[in-house]
């Protein structure tokens, strides 16, 4: 089975993008299903056809729906949920209060991608394509399963321990209702399926991301911020997909200037992403509603290329000899190097990015190695380590 999301900024036609593909590999023969995690749906729109948080039958072999996350976060923490909302009610007992402080940021969108999760291991489908929300909100769900999953791993066994000795004296001290051993249980269940989940997004065989952008300069400058954090985490983009390119006969007069603009645009697309799989859609002749458009625009987009195929498949790091000591080359393109941060912690190196972090750990032949230098250089950034451990 097949995992291909489509992302970009808002606005730039990713929601067609998908629905187009979808419906091309339906008509090839696959069995398909078409998820929406993005909270303003319009996968609907594209089909004409009324989708909601089931899968409908669009045609035969396309299965859609719009996941209800806020339906979604409720399946899948209702149990510490209702244990957080009874530490929140217990002084002042304001219910509505408890329900706006249980809107964790993210926690709704991630149990979207665990409906995604789902599907994948019931297996009824050959391939499950994602109209995933805008760029910024993608990279923060991305990072949520292993950022949560480390918290929940580091915390959870010693709150355990501590709650069973401690646990009745608080309590009472505090007035506080102490969570029972079936709330970590679920917490615990919850980290596996977290797991699972980022075993599935950063299988490069399985999962593939396109980026989709429009020929204007401040969208590309999204999207190469997008594949670089998405590299960072360990995700394969194997795409770029342009869209929207004006034809040459409507590029005259008023509209002159746009010539040059979406040529240096395409040129910078092609230079910056290679050797990536760059696809372009022409400005299409109507709105891309409805299955004769979109299959027009699947033609188009893809040729005679196959949307089930991985296109390329990048490598976060590599090490190679250097004349010091061993040198660890970690492939983040597109990074502004005076907001990297880099600190050794152990068998880890921690990276990060203005409001980004990525830990990552070293490789055996690194591990008891100090960090002597570090340059970014050419799309790398450039570890040195000592020439012992």
């Amino acid at each position: 089975m097949r995992l291909l999301l489509y992302t970009g900024k808002g606005g730039v036609g990713k929601t067609s993008i998908a629905a187009a593909t979808a419906f091309s590999l339906a008509k090839a023969g696959q069995r398909v299903l078409i998820l929406s995690t993005d909270a303003a749906h319009s996968l609907g729109d594209s089909f004409e056809v009324s989708i909601g948080n089931a899968p409908v039958e669009v045609v035969p072999g396309l299965m859609a729906l719009e996941i209800d996350a806020e339906a979604e976060s409720e399946e899948a923490w209702g149990g510490l949920k209702a244990y957080f909302k009874r530490l929140l009610t217990a002084k002042n007992g304001e219910v509505l209060e408890a329900e706006e402080l249980l809107a964790f940021p993210g926690f709704t969108e991630l149990a979207a991608l665990m409906r995604i999760q789902d599907y994948y291991e019931e297996g009824a489908y050959d391939v499950l394509v994602v109209d995933c929300a805008p760029t910024g909100e993608t990279l923060s769900l991305l990072k949520y399963p292993e950022a949560l999953g480390e918290v929940i791993e580091k915390v959870l066994p010693i709150k355990r321990k501590a709650l069973k000795v401690l646990g009745p004296t608080m309590e009472r001290t505090l007035k506080l209702p102490m969570p029972e051993d079936n709330i970590f249980d679920e917490f615990e269940v919850l980290n596996q399926r977290l797991k699972a989940l980022r075993r599935l997004l950063t299988d490069h065989e399985v999962t593939s991301i396109r980026i989709v952008t429009t020929p204007e300069s401040i969208v590309i400058a999204e999207a190469k911020r997008n594949f670089s954090f998405l590299h960072l985490y360990g995700y394969n983009a194997d795409a770029v997909i342009v869209n929207r390119l004006f034809p040459g006969e409507a590029l005259s007069g008023y509209f002159g200037k746009w010539q040059e603009t979406q040529t240096q645009a395409l040129e910078s697309v092609m230079e910056s992403f290679a050797p990536m799989a760059v696809f372009t859609l022409g400005l299409m002749p109507v709105e891309l509603k409805g299955l004769e458009i979109l299959a027009q625009a699947a033609a188009e987009l893809y040729g005679s290329a196959d949307p089930m195929d991985c296109f390329y498949q990048g490598t976060l790091y590599q090490i190679k000899k250097g004349s010091k000591g061993p040198v660890l080359l970690v492939d983040i393109p597109f990074m502004d190097k005076d907001a990297l941060d880099l600190t050794q912690q152990g068998d880890e190196v921690v990276l990060r990015v203005k409001n980004q972090h990525r830990r990552i750990l070293l490789p055996d032949q690194l591990k008891n190695r100090e960090i002597t230098g570090a340059i970014y250089r050419e799309g790398y950034l450039q570890i040195q380590f000592t020439s012992h451990s």
